[in-house]
């Protein structure tokens, strides 16, 4: 049997078992203990999990874990240690300062601090860039959906910018920036595209860098020329830094915004910063891969994610059937079938691809975050699906 026959008879498998687990749909008032409970939960968290690692998944923004990360991870929720107190995370708290130390520098930013995903360190960064004076957030069309979330919540008016057929924010359609904080994408969501980070004068210049941040270790870092010039970066960790979900930073050019958005209270032995009170300690799991990898083995596995994305791109612009849409700049891919619906692949690419709509049009979409991925195994999947 070959590899993409095995792939499949493994998912019918799983997907005979789906369903055939019996849980009770009130709340039980007695419980089955907790050996029973874990052995019944941790079968179906598994077996019916959708296996980012898996050769032929290229679907999303979301890479499998590393395994160390994932371990350490294990060891955090053991200790449940809170971050909001040095006195509840000893340890803990030394470590997120010393992977903030490794980390910041390299984005020419004088602070950092880690928040529960990308959502919330772009939140973050323009509260501090209200402090500062910014009354209005100005974003591509195709920003993340966390930056108007953002200021709705802070109060703010959002404008919504035009980007061009790269996918990139046009320049020439901004407004007065005066008191805006300009938000810039580093990966947009649906394209991968890198909007032009060269300075620009702005109330506050916020790079989104939710995706493609983590290429300043790597070869591509280039395509970055211009992030250290933005007082705020957030960054989400779990995607190219190969975290498990919810970690992220919000890095700072400026060291007084910190006290901006800072509070205390009598029980509080230091200020809290940023949004959340209680913290995990998700630094762990990152400091634990770094020390493991080295930059040498992060830059290594997100070549090898572009890698993969080039490679597949090439096949796609070759093959009659299809239509790439651009050469993917951070690992995105957007292509089409010529003689089919390309809504009816996405379907039939399921784990492997996902859509998205382009001036009205809908491509499919493949994101190369998963570093195991297999050219061959997803080329399989998608020739089938073409016919």
């Amino acid at each position: 049997m070959g590899k993409f026959a095995a792939l499949q008879a493994a998912r019918a498998c799983v997907a005979a078992r789906h369903g055939m687990i019996d849980l009770p749909q009130t709340l039980p008032q007695t419980g089955i203990g907790e050996e029973a409970a874990l052995a019944l939960l941790g079968a179906a968290a598994m077996d019916l999990r959708a296996d980012l690692a898996a050769p032929d998944v290229l679907a999303h923004m979301d890479p499998p874990s590393a395994d160390v990360a994932a371990r350490m991870a294990y060891l955090v929720a053991q200790a449940n240690q809170n971050l909001l107190h040095a006195a509840t995370s000893p340890f803990a708290t030394q470590a997120e300062a010393l992977v903030l130390d490794w980390i910041v520098p390299a984005y020419g930013m004088a602070w950092g601090q880690f928040c529960s995903g990308s959502t919330l360190a772009n939140l973050t960064a323009l509260w501090a860039a209200r402090e500062a004076g910014a009354r209005k957030v100005v974003a591509s069309a195709e920003a993340h959906i966390s930056i108007p979330k953002a200021a709705r919540i802070l109060g703010l008016d959002y404008h919504s910018v035009p980007v061009g057929e790269d996918g990139r924010l046009l320049r020439s359609a901004l407004p007065d920036l005066a008191d805006a904080a300009l938000v810039l994408t580093a990966g947009t969501t649906g394209r991968g595209a890198i909007d032009d980070l060269a300075p620009i004068a702005a109330k506050w210049r916020h790079v989104d860098a939710a995706w493609a941040g983590p290429l300043q270790f790597t070869h591509y870092k280039p395509r970055l020329a211009g992030i250290e010039a933005a007082d705020s970066i957030a960054i989400s960790a779990h995607k190219w830094f190969f975290q498990p979900k919810g970690a992220a930073l919000a890095l700072f050019r400026d060291p007084d915004a910190k006290a901006s958005i800072s509070f205390t209270s009598s029980y509080l032995a230091r200020p809290n910063t940023g949004i959340e009170g209680t913290r995990s300690a998700a630094a762990l799991p990152l400091l634990a891969t770094l020390l493991a990898w080295g930059q040498t083995g992060l830059a290594e596995r997100i070549e090898r994610c572009m890698s993969i994305a080039e490679a597949l791109a090439e096949r796609l612009a070759a093959d009659p059937r299809t239509e790439l849409r651009q050469a993917p700049e951070t690992g995105v891919i957007n292509w089409r079938p010529r003689y089919a619906d390309a809504e009816r692949i996405v379907a039939a690419l399921e784990g492997t691809s996902s859509g998205f709509t382009i001036d009205g049009e809908f491509w499919v979409r493949q994101v190369a975050a998963n570093p195991h991925a297999d050219v061959e195994a997803l080329w399989q999947r998608i020739a089938a699906a073409l016919g």
